[in-house]
């Protein structure tokens, strides 16, 4: 609706122009907003106070000028000018009547729409290492991201979906090293296993597949490997500098060709863990971005070598360092150690240069809370090549808690001891996982209920969104078991029977869902769609508790089956945006 009445305020806005009482060109687009409340209309818009001054007209005044230059319109029942001079609008019931047929023809694309023109956006979400299997933590982000993409993609964008795999690093050193010493330990021998290594039963996993395929073809003694190696924390020493140690013997006794085998089955099997997960989570890429191809490709290089070129490149103590400063991070940023090692910087500054190459328009990182002082040193990095740092948006997830009996769940990645994505989704189900994941702003910290997310109760809100859908299917199941059609007439026939203010309050509800699924994705909040849905899913439930709808009246019944259809239809179209079911029975 918000869309016809900018088309009339244009029509008005033009015969104004013919008439040399505006000059012909706008300032903005006329804002509309739903007013607050209804006895002030349905909308309202401040256009006569933005073009009043260029008017030279009081705003008031310059108001009565624009609403007697309307054009007639079924859509408006009537129009007010109140306070300094906003236009109020009031729609008409035979528009609201008429929402109902657009739904039911128009069916699953009802509510989508082509603002975003076709233009080029990436999200990079969940990208966490490869070094074990997703956790709760992961799951918000993989939710967010998704349905924050899903959101884009309905509103007109060309969405690309992607996961950086972050396949280089000490990190992933760690891992090849801790399966290693547990197959060792497979083997029998005798090893100490590393403070900071990985310790969770998928490690044991892995290195038993390692056992069971090559027996002991990798296997060193105990003493080969620990001879000579700094101490660990445990035994008074330095746990980084053993890790870093053991690393280095690791590669040194395999050799390049098996270590890299061993490296190499780590991250497969748990990398294929994470994509079988995720798709069963509802998550699906377009693309697996390796960050070691950055390396192969020359691309780290290829970046740094851009910023030298434009002198923001220098040499301190052996190091490389990126003049951050310049571009407002708090202090500059070394982008290759005085080892010849590249920092995972270097690699990020190559990857978002490598995005915008790739032709995006705009690209949205979703990155856990715990990295936002991250941001400015990747937007100083693209103004330094260029580029507008407006072409990136970051976007934090907060971590989230679990609860179960009232008692937070407590959870330690690198000891094992955490609860993943996998037992959260077999618990209480992908649905209630997806949708408790996003019904918060994502800036907000989540305390996720296990028990509410399991009941079936007015209380969790997915389950009673679920329910309104299919209570509209029982509905149309029990006119089947009584012979009665529920084949809708076509058009508004009858509807002007829908008299009752549940009817109307419904109606309302459903011309709103276009604009909540638009203001969602362009403000990355897919929040605002929860409580929509709650609250059409609130006044459904109203209308299903008062009336009747396989009434004897044919001419009411079929109205009332029309309308709930509408609904049946709008709540199977929100949900299927937040990768949740919609359900026939419960």
């Amino acid at each position: 609706m918000k869309k016809e009445l900018r088309q009339l305020i244009h029509h008005a806005f033009g015969k104004l122009s013919a008439e040399s009482v505006l000059d012909g060109e706008w300032v903005s687009e006329p804002v509309i907003e739903r007013t607050r409340d209804t006895r002030h209309g349905d909308f309202a818009t401040n256009i006569a106070m933005v073009l009043a001054k260029r008017a030279g007209l009081r705003p008031r005044i310059l108001a009565e000028k624009l609403v007697d230059a309307l054009p007639e319109s079924a859509l408006v029942e009537k129009v007010e000018i109140a306070g300094p001079g906003f236009i109020n609008f009031s729609i008409s019931r035979s528009a609201y009547f008429a929402l109902v047929p657009t739904i039911l023809d128009t069916g699953y694309l009802f509510g989508r729409s082509d603002i975003g023109e076709g233009r080029r956006v990436q999200v990079e979400f969940v990208s966490a290492n490869p070094t074990g299997p997703l956790h709760v933590g992961h799951g918000r982000g993989a939710a967010y991201g998704a349905v924050v993409a899903d959101l884009l993609s309905a509103v007109g964008y060309d969405v690309h979906r992607e996961y950086y795999v972050n396949d280089a690093g000490r990190q992933m050193d760690i891992l090849a090293t801790s399966v290693w010493l547990r197959y060792l330990e497979l083997c029998d021998q005798e090893i100490h296993f590393p403070e900071n290594g990985y310790r969770g039963d998928y490690i044991w996993d892995i290195a038993a597949t390692l056992h069971r395929e090559h027996h002991n073809a990798y296997a060193h003694t105990g003493d080969e490997v620990f001879v000579g190696l700094p101490e660990d924390e445990d035994q008074g020493g330095d746990k980084e500098q053993h890790i870093d140690a053991l690393i280095g013997r690791c590669k040194q006794l395999l050799g390049d060709n098996r270590y890299r085998f061993v490296f190499e089955l780590a991250l497969n099997v748990i990398l294929d863990d994470i994509r079988d997960d995720l798709e069963h989570f509802g998550v699906v890429y377009e693309e697996w971005f390796s960050e070691r191809s950055l390396t192969e490709t020359g691309a780290v290089n290829r970046a740094l070598e851009r910023l030298r070129d434009l002198d923001h490149i220098y040499e301190r103590e052996g190091a490389l360092w990126f003049r951050s400063t310049r571009f407002g991070d708090e202090k500059d940023r070394v982008v290759m150690r005085d080892n010849g090692q590249h920092t995972y910087f270097a690699s990020d500054i190559a990857y978002h240069m490598d995005k915008l190459e790739r032709g995006f328009d705009w690209v949205i990182d979703v990155w856990g809370a715990d990295h936002h002082g991250y941001i400015p040193r990747v937007k100083a990095a693209l103004q330094a090549m260029g580029e507008e740092s407006t072409k990136l948006d970051v976007l934090l997830v907060q971590f989230a808690n679990l609860y179960r009996g009232g008692e937070k769940v407590q959870m330690s990645t690198r000891s094992g001891s955490f609860v993943t994505l996998r037992e959260l989704r077999k618990e209480v189900g992908k649905d209630a996982a997806r949708f408790f994941y996003v019904m918060r702003k994502c800036e907000q910290h989540l305390d996720f209920d296990l028990d509410l997310a399991k009941s079936q109760s007015n209380d969790n809100p997915v389950y009673y969104i679920q329910y309104a859908h299919a209570r509209v299917c029982s509905v149309l199941a029990q006119a089947t078991d009584r012979g009665i059609s529920v084949d809708p007439s076509p058009g508004i026939t009858n509807l002007d029977l829908l008299t009752e203010s549940q009817e109307f309050s419904l109606m309302k509800s459903m011309s709103r869902y276009q604009d909540v699924v638009e203001a969602s994705a362009l403000d990355r909040e897919p929040h605002q769609l929860c409580h929509y849905l709650r609250e059409l899913a609130n006044d459904f439930h109203a209308y299903y508790n008062a009336y009747q709808f396989l009434v004897e009246d044919a001419l009411l019944r079929d109205a009332r089956i029309k309308l709930i259809l509408a609904v049946r239809q709008v709540l199977r179209n929100g949900l299927n945006l937040l990768g949740v079911s919609a359900p026939e029975r419960m």
